[in-house]
């Protein structure tokens, strides 16, 4: 006979690898704080897929920070100095790892900044029943509450169920030619299968530039 509890099913819980998160190492003493579109951009010029492809994204590069990343300095033309454990991470499908390893090697041109990125490993997504994005679409005319309705309608279009829902403040990320507003978004109590997608598949339709892109959140499980 086999008789398993609740718990002893969920201890078994073994996190697929269908998309994995891709940290290279890189040697960059500081970048400015809004380096979303040049970051991009020099993604796309080196991987041209990666806009393209399903499941990809980028995480945009961030330094020591408190808040676990829910808090963000607001004058996006400061620096930002990096630490030598700073990675530039990417998230690909598993069978696209080999190909965005061709990064190593690469230079990257972020204003007057340089990245060079080194070799890569891969990190499954994370087991966690919290998660956030520092970054999703919104725009100057949608309120708060209509940002939250949009993404429970989004979520939920997913199949995701949820028993928690937070957005946190503004920010802008600009170039010389366009500018996005985005909000944090907090979002808990997700099973963890529903956890997985989430940060498998994001929300909108701007991963490759930062944006949608979900990670755990530290301080709850």
């Amino acid at each position: 006979m086999l008789w398993k509890e609740d718990e002893d099913l969920e201890a078994i819980f073994n996190v697929p690898d269908d998309v994995v998160d891709l940290a290279f190492s890189i040697n960059c003493r500081a970048l400015p704080i809004d380096h979303t579109y040049a970051l991009a951009s020099e993604i796309e010029r080196h991987l041209p897929w990666f806009v393209l492809e399903e499941c990809c994204a980028l995480h945009l590069i961030h330094g020591a920070e408190s808040g676990n990343g829910w808090e963000r300095p607001d004058n996006g033309e400061d620096m930002l100095y990096l630490s030598r454990r700073t990675k530039l991470v990417l998230r690909v499908p598993k069978d696209r790892v080999e190909a965005a390893r061709e990064l190593t090697g690469k230079e990257l041109v972020i204003d007057s900044c340089t990245i060079n990125v080194g070799k890569a490993e891969t990190k499954k997504l994370a087991d966690s029943s919290a998660l956030y994005s520092r970054y999703v679409d919104t725009s100057h005319s949608e309120s708060e509450d209509e940002f939250i309705d949009r993404a429970v309608a989004e979520l939920h279009a997913m199949g995701l169920e949820f028993k928690k829902i937070l957005a946190g403040k503004a920010h802008a990320h600009k170039d010389d030619h366009q500018e996005t507003l985005t909000r944090s978004l907090f979002i808990a109590d997700l099973g963890r299968m529903d956890s997985v997608r989430l940060q498998e598949r994001g929300i909108g339709s701007n991963q490759s530039l930062g944006f949608g892109v979900f990670i755990p959140h530290k301080t709850l499980k």
